[in-house]
């Protein structure tokens, strides 16, 4: 007798703790989160095409060489003095981090559903009764009352963990968004900044084309003085003069908006900041490639759109939560009196404690119609995601393209410049003598202005193609710096990265 029980005790004692262990831990009925697949080329076809030449390598992407400052490849120190301050007082990244804030407050808010809810209530009421029980009472008297309530509810569908789930994925989502606004940011300015110099390049290229024709109109009329040509050719040096004394000053106007361009990235008042002059200098450095694989753990872009589509997958577990009952543990203790003397002591206390279900009987298919949006939203960030991939490589392909053919365009264009100032060489020759007229000098010096005038522009685009093709390989980032659940629920350090 004593042995069954001790049999009976011991099931009712299992079964307890089945229960209990359920209660507490719950299950999640929420679908599993699977990275989405995407077609990921096995080289990039720009690469194969140049054989591996020109302005880039195939390098590992986490080659330290290209970690972080990517910058500072260029070897410009005034673009990495640029660079830190955007980095520092950008309103755009500035923003972009308050919004990571948010989400971390939003992640430990939902952690709070975990634990149970207390609340404190007192007070002092003064009531009067007219009457009662079927008399009249005329009776004052205070109700003294401090009671304690709390509740609980168990998060036995998984609500309350894909909540945490969804928030931490928003979370890690807005830090990759963070790091994607400081790289577009960062290159922005550097693209700029090229663009600027190539104004104060061509800037320095009219300056000495326009001393060049000032003295070819001096000249023009000192043979027109001495009857050796015609005011026509002086007319004809003159507007060619002003043409591009017009044509030089107009390219303040391009130099100060992207002065001001800069100032604004940097966050600074465009009225109080400045770029010294200094001509363009073509040297892009070598870039790492990596491989195509490669690119979906280094854009930030990419990263930030499949942590969306994972954040989508949780959220369908929380719509599907609602389809079971809701239980509430809640109790209530404290201390009533009529008496304020008495109101704290032991036989004033009252008390109750109790669970509660509730359960939807009928909603007119409100949850199923909830849990088909949220399965059309995950489908929309899959979408989403694959296309961020696909445009992470036509960004590779066309800015590989671009550093190949211009390679080729500002070979041809140079060896232009040469055959142009050879041919003005013969025109100047042939004028000073007298056998051709002054409109074939004209003629030639036009012709090497424009050519000289294109190099320079070929070099920006080779320069900003450079600054392109690092952002779209993103930069010195990677996805191992996205922060991990714990991290972006409590204080994290600064530089740190975790596994997701």
């Amino acid at each position: 007798m004593a042995r069954e029980t001790y049999k009976i005790t011991s099931h009712r004692a299992r079964v307890t703790f089945v229960f209990v262990a359920a209660l507490l831990t719950g299950c999640n009925i929420g679908p599993k989160y699977m990275k989405p697949s995407v077609p990921i080329p096995p080289a990039y076809k720009e690469v194969e095409a140049s054989n591996v030449e020109g302005n880039w390598m195939p390098a590992q992407p986490r080659d330290a060489a290209e970690r972080g400052k990517w910058w500072e490849g260029f070897n410009d120190p005034q673009l990495n003095e640029l660079e830190e301050t955007l980095n520092i007082s950008n309103q755009n990244i500035a923003a972009a981090a308050a919004n990571v804030q948010v989400a971390r407050a939003m992640i430990r808010e939902a952690r709070a559903q975990y634990s149970p809810t207390v609340t404190a209530n007192p007070s002092i009421t003064n009531s009067h009764l007219a009457t009662g029980f079927g008399r009249p009472l005329g009776i004052t008297f205070t109700n003294y009352s401090f009671p304690f309530d709390a509740s609980w509810e168990p998060d036995l569908w998984g609500r309350v963990r894909n909540t945490v789930k969804a928030n931490t994925f928003s979370g890690q989502a807005s830090v990759a968004d963070l790091e994607n606004v400081r790289l577009s940011a960062q290159a922005e300015l550097a693209a700029d900044y090229f663009q600027l110099r190539a104004q104060d390049a061509l800037k320095q290229l009219l300056d000495s084309t326009v001393r060049a024709y000032q003295e070819a109109l001096e000249l023009t009329r000192v043979r027109y003085i001495a009857g050796m040509d015609s005011d026509e050719a002086v007319a004809q040096a003159e507007a060619q003069l002003k043409a591009t004394q017009a044509q030089d000053t107009n390219l303040g106007i391009l130099r100060a908006q992207y002065e001001h361009a800069i100032a604004l990235l940097a966050g600074q008042p465009a009225s109080t900041f400045a770029v010294s002059v200094e001509g363009l200098k073509a040297n892009p450095p070598s870039i790492p490639l990596g491989v195509p694989s490669q690119l979906l753990e280094r854009r930030p872009d990419i990263a930030a759109a499949e942590r969306a589509v994972a954040q989508a997958n949780a959220q369908i577990g929380i719509a599907k939560t609602a389809f079971f009952p809701t239980i509430t543990l809640s109790g209530s203790a404290g201390f009533q009196s009529l008496s304020i003397a008495k109101w704290l002591e032991w036989p004033s206390r009252v008390w109750s404690l109790g669970p509660s279900l509730a359960q939807m009987i009928f909603d007119a298919g409100l949850r199923r119609a909830t849990v088909r949006q949220f399965q059309a939203s995950y489908d929309q960030t899959v979408a989403n995601y694959r296309q961020a991939v696909l445009a992470g490589f036509q960004q590779v392909e066309d800015n590989l393209a671009a550093l190949r053919i211009l390679a080729q365009v500002i070979d041809q264009q140079d060896f232009a410049i040469e055959s142009a100032k050879r041919s003005l060489r013969e025109a100047d020759v042939r004028y000073r003598a007298g056998i051709d007229p002054y409109l074939n000098v004209i003629t030639a010096q036009t012709a090497l202005l424009a050519n000289e005038e294109e190099a320079v522009n070929f070099r920006m685009q080779q320069m900003v193609a450079s600054v392109q093709l690092i952002k779209a390989l993103g930069g010195g980032w990677d996805a191992s710096q996205i922060p991990s659940s714990k991290e972006l629920g409590g204080k994290v350090p600064d530089g740190s990265s975790a596994d997701r």
